[in-house]
Formats: structure tokens, sequence, C-alpha cells
């Protein structure tokens, strides 16, 4: 499948929605995981403001790449975003899009957070 590398730098990004699990089948509540890992997948929306425009992102994430302490709001770094486009068809209609990937949702402030405690 093509895989379409995302350059987030000079990019603001912030957590538009906190983590969710990625759901395979809605019916039964199946949680998706990864085919060549076996990790649970969540979903993560996220602001990705670039070049005077804002978009709201849905982005597949393992569950071991997601920081646990974000959320709504908060300012991340996204390691390894690539777009995938898709297409498929449903009861005669054909529908398309671009899936969004990352190996890892950040958080930005957690190391200030930890100077923070101690």
């Amino acid at each position: 499948m093509r895989q379409i590398p995302v350059d987030t730098t000079g990019a603001t990004v912030m957590v538009a929605k906190a983590p969710q699990p990625k759901l395979k089948d809605r019916r039964t509540g199946e949680i998706a995981l990864d085919t060549e890992t076996g990790a649970k997948l969540m979903t993560v929306d996220v602001m990705f403001a670039a070049n005077n425009e804002v978009e709201i992102l849905s982005l597949t994430v393992p569950e071991t790449g997601v920081s646990e302490e974000l959320v709504m709001g908060m300012p991340v770094a996204l390691t390894g975003l690539v777009a995938r486009p898709w297409e498929n068809e449903f009861n005669g209609q054909k529908r398309h899009g671009i899936a969004f990937r990352a190996v890892a949702v950040t958080s930005l402030v957690a190391a200030g957070s930890a100077s923070k405690a101690a």
C-alpha cells in the first residue's frame, strides 16, 4: 500500500480529542489490533495547523505510542506520520479518503510537568 510521509516541521499540533480505542467492528465493540505487532490501536484526533490553515486529523496510533497524559488542547509531537489513500465500495457506493497513521503521539509539556513534580 502506498504511504506518503507527512512533514510536521513548522506545524502546530494539539490534541483535539483524548485518545480512544479504535474499533474494528462497531456492532460488537471489537478493538482493532496492529496486524504486524498485535498492539491495540488507538484513535487520536489532533488539530494540525500549518500554512495559515487548520484541520482536524484523526490518527491511528498503536497504544504503546500514545502518551498517557494526553488531554484536549495539549501540544504534541507526531512521530512517523504517514498518509495512506484508501478507496472502497459498500452497497454500490464508492468511497475514498486519506487515512493518517503515526508511530507515536507525544506530549510536548511532559518534561515541564515532570520538573514541577520533582
